[in-house]
C-alpha cells in the first residue's frame, strides 16, 4: 500500500478503561487521534476496555462517551467496541499460543514473587526494574497440569521461546520509520491474568487488528508495551499498525495525570462552566489549564 492510500484509509481509535472519569491527559490524546483520522479522511474507532471486572463501571462507560461528546468528538462504527464481549477471542488468541507451546502458567502471588526476586543477587530487570524470574516456567507438563487443575494462575508468555520463534521484531513509528523492538527487556510478561481471561497486552492487540485499525496513537509511557504488541501481531499472524507516542501531561508537582491520583477531569470542566470548543481549540494548540504541562523527556 502506498503512503498516500494508507492515509486515505487511516483507522485510529481511542480506548479508555471505565474506572473513573476522563482527566483533562485522556481528552488530549482523543482529540489528537479524532483529528489524524478526520485529517486523512479516514475513520475514528471507540474502544471500551472494560475487562478489569472490579474496577470497571457501567456509570463510567456512560461518563466516557458524555465527555467525548461534550469535547466534540465524534467517531465513526455501528457499535462501541467492548472488550468485556469478546472474552472468546481473547481466549481463542491464548488457546494458539498455548497450542505452540509459547504460554505457561504460572501460579506465583505478587509476594512470592518479590520475595525471589529481594532473595536472588542476579534476578532479570528491564528498564521498569525487575522482571518476573520465570520460577514456573522451570516446571514439567505434568506439574503444570496438576496444579492448573487446582490453584489460581495466569498464563505468562515464554518470551524466549516467543523470540526464537519470530526472528527479530520492529514496528513502524510514524515519525522515525521503523524501530528494532526488544520485548525481552518486559520478561515473560502475563497475557491472561488470575481474575480475567486476557490481560492488557493480549486484547489490545487482537481488538487493534479487529477494529482495523491502522495508527495507533497514545502515551510515550506505553512505548515498551509497543515491543511486545509487535510480537504478538507477529506470533499470531496480525497486521501491524503505525504508532505514535506522545508526551504525558502531569502537574505541578511533575506527577503524570492518573485516574487513581486526581486530576482536572473533564466532568469537573463541564460543571464549571467551561465552554467545550475553547477548551478543545486550547488543547489543539497545546494550550493546558494552569497546573497542567508536558512532561518534559
Amino acid at each position: 500500500m502506498s503512503p498516500s492510500d494508507e492515509l486515505q484509509n487511516m483507522v485510529t481509535r481511542f480506548a479508555p478503561s471505565p474506572t473513573g472519569r476522563l482527566h483533562i491527559g485522556h481528552g488530549w490524546s482523543a482529540l489528537m487521534a479524532h483529528d489524524m483520522a478526520r485529517a486523512a479522511g479516514g475513520a475514528f474507532r471507540l474502544r471500551i476496555e472494560d475487562i478489569d471486572g472490579t474496577r470497571s463501571r457501567p456509570e463510567h462507560v456512560a461518563g466516557i462517551l458524555e465527555d467525548l461528546r461534550w469535547l466534540g468528538i465524534d467517531w465513526d462504527g455501528d457499535a462501541v467496541m467492548h472488550q468485556s464481549q469478546r472474552l472468546d477471542v481473547y481466549a481463542a488468541a491464548l488457546d494458539r499460543l498455548k497450542g505452540e507451546g509459547l504460554v505457561y502458567p504460572c501460579f506465583c502471588t505478587r509476594a512470592e514473587i518479590a520475595a525471589e526476586i529481594a532473595a536472588s543477587a542476579s534476578a532479570p530487570h528491564g528498564p521498569e526494574g525487575a522482571l518476573y524470574p520465570g520460577t514456573c516456567r522451570a516446571l514439567s507438563p505434568a506439574q503444570r497440569a496438576e496444579r492448573a487443575a487446582q490453584e489460581p494462575h495466569c498464563w505468562r508468555l515464554d518470551m524466549a521461546a516467543a523470540l526464537a520463534r519470530s526472528g527479530p521484531i520492529r514496528w513502524r513509528d510514524a515519525e522515525q520509520g521503523w524501530i528494532d523492538a526488544h520485548p525481552e527487556q518486559a520478561g515473560d510478561v502475563v497475557l491472561a491474568r488470575k481474575d480475567a481471561p486476557t490481560s492488557y497486552h493480549l486484547a489490545a492487540t487482537t481488538d487493534d487488528a479487529a477494529m482495523g485499525v491502522t495508527h495507533v496513537l497514545r502515551g510515550e509511557d506505553l512505548r515498551t508495551a509497543t515491543d511486545i504488541h509487535a510480537l504478538l501481531q507477529t506470533l499470531l499472524g496480525l497486521p501491524g499498525p503505525v504508532y505514535r507516542h506522545h508526551p504525558l501531561l502531569v502537574d505541578a508537582s511533575g506527577r503524570r495525570l492518573a485516574k487513581r491520583t486526581g486530576g482536572i477531569t473533564l466532568a469537573e470542566l463541564r460543571e464549571s462552566g467551561a465552554d467545550p470548543a475553547c477548551l478543545a481549540a486550547d488543547l489543539r494548540s497545546g494550550v493546558f489549564p494552569v497546573g497542567i504541562s508536558l512532561q518534559h523527556a
